[in-house]
């Protein structure tokens, strides 16, 4: 634990908004690809690192298990969960489908210009990270490099939830985006991902323009792709 969880507490935490910073770095902590399925979650050692007490860590990892990316043992603790694959797989993607085709059409009832220029803004940060990882070889990708990009992929589908003003609609974006992004990075997909996640992001934004039907096909279109490529992803780290 000690070892992979070198560097990680090098900001500590302070009082303001600490529930929601703790959340935030021990999800960023259970992104990286040095986090391995099965490994045993210290709140104690996450605290020390943090420089908080073991109360906001232990409140992170129970908000984290409804996420799926941690277990809880009686008696043991939390533990990292291992990565969707098969049949969960299919059942995660099948969701996204309902969900985010969902999430688009009612995004699509209010101010569609405003939505688009958030939309835009995302994708701009997303295309300038997709480029920055182009810049090297397949497979030497650093782990913060991947780590952005995922964030910005999230960034611009939370957009689209944030704008359907739905709580609940938001709360089910954290908990499919995760698993995907996570899963992803466990099997070392990606390098060759970046480019057509940014395409399928342009087609849904200027779907937008033409009608709030024609933004649902572009999503389900974009994740379907998803499907195929993580489906490779998993095949790929079996």
């Amino acid at each position: 634990m000690t070892s992979t969880m070198a560097g990680f507490g090098s900001e500590r935490i302070t009082q303001l908004g600490l529930r929601d910073r703790v959340y935030d770095r021990v999800l960023e902590f259970l992104m990286g690809h040095d986090v391995e399925p099965g490994m045993r979650l210290s709140i104690d050692g996450l605290a020390r690192t943090l420089g908080v007490s073991p109360t906001p860590v232990r409140e992170a990892l129970v908000q984290l298990e409804r996420t799926g990316l941690v277990t809880r043992e009686a008696n043991k603790g939390y533990r990292v969960a291992p990565p969707l694959a098969g049949d969960q797989l299919e059942a995660l993607f099948d969701a996204r489908l309902i969900v985010e085709s969902g999430a688009v059409e009612l995004a699509a009832r209010g101010d569609v210009q405003a939505l688009r220029t958030r939309l835009d803004a995302a994708l701009a940060v997303q295309s300038d990270v997709a480029a920055e990882v182009a810049a090297n070889e397949v497979g030497t990708v650093p782990d913060e490099l991947m780590a952005r990009f995922f964030r910005s992929d999230w960034d611009f589908h939370q957009v689209l939830f944030d704008a359907t003003h739905n709580p609940f609609l938001e709360e089910m974006s954290e908990i499919i985006t995760t698993r995907v992004h996570r899963m992803r990075q466990i099997v070392g997909g990606g390098d060759d991902d970046t480019s057509r996640a940014v395409a399928e992001h342009r087609s849904i934004l200027d779907a937008l323009a033409i009608s709030p039907s024609a933004a649902v096909s572009a999503m389900r279109v974009h994740i379907d792709n998803v499907r195929v490529r993580s489906r490779a992803d998993a095949s790929h780290g079996a």
